[in-house]
């Protein structure tokens, strides 16, 4: 969506959208959607809805079967609000990109919660002997034994 034309395009669709899905389609399969994201290719032929669904897995296959069946009467009212002659051909895509979020947060949580548990047995910890048990050249031997004794 490089030009402004096309970005205002694709707002105005992603409006009139949701507008329609609120209000106007009444299909019982239609879960609690939400209109993300909408791209219209450079020469507005295409439109790519991008949606989430507020549910389980079964919510999501049947809010796609509503939007597919609902496709005709969302395309014909987006050419009538936009008055262009050659109306954008719309296809839904559920937007994973919110469940993909929460994957990575729960990911980033476990992995604190596993620092958290090291760093908690790390605290009372230590050395098994010395704290440095190495010698260095430099150093003497606390004791010498004298071979003559």
């Amino acid at each position: 969506m490089s030009s402004p034309r096309v970005r205002k395009v694709a707002e105005r669709i992603q409006v009139i959208v949701a507008e329609m899905l609120e209000r106007r389609i009444k299909d019982p399969r239609l879960g609690f959607i939400t209109v993300t994201d909408v791209r219209v290719t450079g020469d507005t032929q295409n439109a790519s809805i991008f949606y989430t669904v507020l549910g389980e897995e079964d919510q999501l296959a049947s809010t796609a079967a509503a939007l597919e069946s609902a496709k005709g009467v969302l395309r014909s009212e987006v050419g009538k609000q936009l008055g262009m002659r050659h109306v954008p051909s719309l296809e839904f895509i559920h937007d994973a990109l919110p469940d993909n979020a929460r994957h990575l947060d729960e990911l980033l949580d476990r992995a604190r919660q596993s620092d958290a548990q090291v760093a908690a047995a790390a605290a009372g910890a230590a050395y098994a002997g010395e704290a440095d048990p190495y010698r260095k050249p430099h150093e003497q031997p606390d004791e010498i034994s004298d071979p003559d004794e």
